[in-house]
């Protein structure tokens, strides 16, 4: 009896210990546990009298609380590359504190997911970027990664649990489908991921980004390619003989006007344009995927036209 006894204790040990080494991040769990309890601290201080005396702001006679509010949400997506060789190695990237980098998320070539963050907590994915006129994306976005070197096709797997978890996502933050980017877009001058192999049609499809319709690219013309100039036309100079814009929008939809502006159409897609070669490179890299070392062509400013149009 004595023996069966022991032979239970020694076999729940085994079980407790290995329970608890089964996973390799155990300790890195520990810190990330501390973390959260630290800030949950800093949550549950209220402002008192004294400290408000040490300011310089006028404060009122008291603190009043209100009772209307809620936890802040991500509205942006911003979807990467992890640029490394496996998903161990980027797991241990994002558990070192010295690499200064994280994600929310990270999706494996097996399709497996590691939820790292809490989503309403701030990961260190984005780094120094912009779009629109938010200059930091990384307090209002979720990180996704996904582990792939930058220079393969992603997985099925992954792509297929990368679309299951974008719809959780949409659906619980009710973000809108031009908030799905990617890290090349808010750092056009830094980053160039997800690679140019990234299925951003697919993405669009199902409701996570925009995209422009094939068909409507080709019946598009550019006004130098349409009105072109009949050499036997005398120029009369006269009112009868001079266009105008309005009215060529609205007789000629599928004419591009020679004023587009490339740059301005860049900008309110959400592209910060300073660099302006760049942010090109960018919108190729994410709209056209082919020809990325050349430099925009006709193709290219008929698909910007439309994605201009979708955003404005």
């Amino acid at each position: 009896m004595k023996s069966s006894y022991l032979l239970f204790i020694s076999l729940l040990m085994l079980g407790i210990l290995g329970s608890c080494s089964s996973n390799p991040y155990a300790k890195t769990n520990r810190i990330y546990k501390k973390q959260v309890k630290n800030f949950s601290k800093e949550l549950q201080q209220f402002p008192t009298r004294e400290n408000q005396n040490e300011s310089a702001l006028n404060y009122g006679d008291y603190w009043v609380g209100t009772t209307n509010f809620n936890m802040r949400k991500p509205n942006y997506v911003v979807l990467h590359h992890t640029a490394q060789d496996s998903i161990k190695q980027t797991l241990n990237t994002f558990t070192l504190p010295r690499t200064q980098v994280s994600s929310h998320y990270v999706v494996a070539k097996n399709g497996e997911i590691y939820h790292m963050l809490n989503d309403y907590l701030r990961a260190w994915h984005g780094g120094i970027g912009q779009w629109g006129n938010n200059t930091d994306l990384n307090s209002s976005s979720l990180g996704i990664e996904i582990d792939n070197n930058g220079k393969e096709k992603f997985t099925d797997l992954q792509i297929t649990s990368l679309l299951k978890l974008l719809d959780e996502i949409k659906e619980k933050y009710n973000i809108p489908a031009e908030n799905f980017i990617g890290h090349s877009d808010i750092a056009p001058s830094r980053k160039v991921d997800p690679n140019a192999y990234f299925p951003w049609k697919r993405l669009a499809d199902a409701g996570f980004g925009l995209w422009y319709d094939e068909a409507e690219v080709e019946n598009l013309q550019l006004e130098a390619e349409f009105f072109k100039p009949n050499p036997l036309v005398i120029n009369l100079n006269t009112r009868l003989t001079t266009r105008i814009p309005f009215i060529d929008k609205l007789v000629f939809p599928k004419i591009i006007p020679a004023d587009f502006n490339i740059e301005n159409a860049l900008k309110i897609i959400g592209y910060n344009t300073s660099n302006l070669e760049a942010a090109k490179s960018a919108f190729k890299l994410h709209f056209i995927q082919e020809d990325l070392d050349q430099p925009f062509n006709a193709y290219d400013i008929k698909v910007l036209y439309l994605l201009y149009k979708k955003y404005l």
